[in-house]
């Protein structure tokens, strides 16, 4: 089995909203929830992550509150705002527009 493959930042973004577009959770969840539904093809380290959750904070697209996880540790609750679902929706367009270009390229001999 091949390593798992680093995000590119703006990837890394849409990938986050994505998964809170599922339910709110905490970053350590995000990051576990994202290895699990590539199947440990992308893995997001903690120094990409909390950068990444604070700058979609800053823009509005998440939002946080202090919860409990279920280990009974004081966490940080993510979840997705109007604006961020919106955003989401906006760029999944540009990902799926974008990578179909590529594939053409990639496809021509």
């Amino acid at each position: 089995m091949s390593k798992p493959t680093d995000l590119v930042q703006g990837t890394l973004d849409l990938l986050i909203l994505k998964t809170l577009a599922l339910e709110p959770m905490h970053g350590w969840g995000i990051a576990q929830r994202i290895r699990q539904m590539s199947k440990d093809v992308l893995q997001v380290n903690q120094g990409a992550l909390y950068p990444a959750l604070h700058r979609l904070e800053q823009n509005g697209w998440i939002r946080a509150k202090w919860g409990e996880s279920d280990n009974n540790r004081r966490a940080k609750y993510y979840s997705l705002t109007p604006a961020g679902r919106k955003y989401l929706e906006r760029e999944h367009a540009n990902w799926e527009r974008l990578s179909a270009a590529i594939g053409m390229v990639l496809e021509t001999s």
